[in-house]
């Protein structure tokens, strides 16, 4: 298992990672705003699980397909971004009240969350070539299993980015519920939300090229 120092190391290069405003940070945020903490929070255990499934795939070299055949890597790429594109439609089309973070109205599931967080970051290549990039650096062979040390290190990820995307969920989700008590503020959550998806299905789509 990696030592103390290294793993210190790490979760210095995690932290300096994950506050730094990115897609995923984006989604929890505007998902947070626009259904509240409890989705914001199911949000990131979707991308946090997604890391796990990047984490084992290059601990068994299923990474490194990207690098051997681009055409893989273009595949998954658009599939991604057909995958938010859709979203952002579905939440362009929200009626300014299924996604609003008041009691008593309709929500999406949280089942239903978590599988969009894990699908949007599982259909990211360039989260799976930022694994195979990163982790190596701190994996050792000589103080054990390979893979299980690629799992504690996706575990430390994780781990400060609950802590760091824990700030954003509560913040995001008081202004969200800020905003859904003025009328003609209503929509702006989903607005939000649809305007993040597009982005993110845009920047997989033309400026996903490695």
């Amino acid at each position: 298992m990696p030592d103390l120092s290294t793993l210190g190391l790490f979760a210095i290069a995690c932290l300096a990672l994950t506050a730094t405003p990115g897609p995923d940070m984006l989604l929890i945020a505007s998902r947070s705003a626009s259904q509240g903490r409890a989705s914001g929070l199911a949000t990131y255990a979707g991308i946090a699980a997604g890391t796990y499934c990047h984490a084992l795939a290059a601990a068994f070299g299923l990474s490194q397909l990207f690098l051997a055949a681009p055409i893989a890597y273009d595949i998954v790429r658009y599939a991604g971004a057909a995958y938010l594109a859709y979203l952002a439609w579905k939440a362009f089309r929200s009626d300014g009240t299924s996604l609003a973070p008041v009691a008593g109205l309709p929500r999406y599931s949280r089942a239903r969350i978590f599988r969009q967080g894990l699908l949007t970051n599982l259909l990211n290549p360039k989260m799976a070539l930022f694994v195979l990039a990163l982790f190596p650096q701190f994996v050792h062979p000589e103080t054990g299993s390979v893979a299980g040390q690629i799992l504690m290190l996706a575990t430390v990820l994780n781990l400060i980015g609950l802590l760091v995307n824990g700030l954003v969920i509560l913040t995001a989700s008081r202004i969200g519920a800020a905003l859904s008590r003025r009328t003609r503020f209503r929509r702006a959550p989903q607005i939000l939300l649809g305007t993040v998806f597009a982005g993110l299905a845009a920047r997989l789509a033309f400026g996903g090229q490695r």
